[in-house]
């Protein structure tokens, strides 16, 4: 089993900049992909931003630019850094850790971006 929490999630006014950790713990090896998925009132889960165990990283395009995911593999973390916040940006942002094959979620953590 794999838990995943996160945090630093909060409210800022459209322009600001939060920066959201994920920290898995438990059976950590052969962890590989690790993600951002965010889930807005009334709208589908959608990715983010994920990363691949060899570093490659993929992010929605409403995020290009704005957005810059990191992962520290010796601390099985990954991070999320979020500039130029949207009020469009707002909703729970969870984060997934993907292990052989089975996919562990976080309890997600609210972003609130106000106009």
């Amino acid at each position: 089993q794999v838990q995943v929490v996160e945090s630093g999630g909060g409210w800022v006014q459209a322009g600001g900049s939060l920066r959201l950790s994920c920290a898995a713990s438990g059976s950590i090896f052969s962890i590989s992909a690790m993600g951002w998925y965010r889930q807005a009132p009334g709208k589908q889960r959608e990715l983010v931003a994920v990363i691949t165990s060899s570093g490659t990283i993929t992010y929605i395009n409403s995020v290009k630019g704005r957005f810059a995911s990191s992962r520290d593999n010796a601390k099985n973390s990954v991070y999320l850094q979020m500039n130029s916040l949207k009020p469009e940006d707002t909703a729970v942002y969870y984060c997934k850790v993907e292990r052989l094959g089975v996919h562990y979620w976080g309890q997600g953590t609210q972003v609130t971006v106000s106009s």
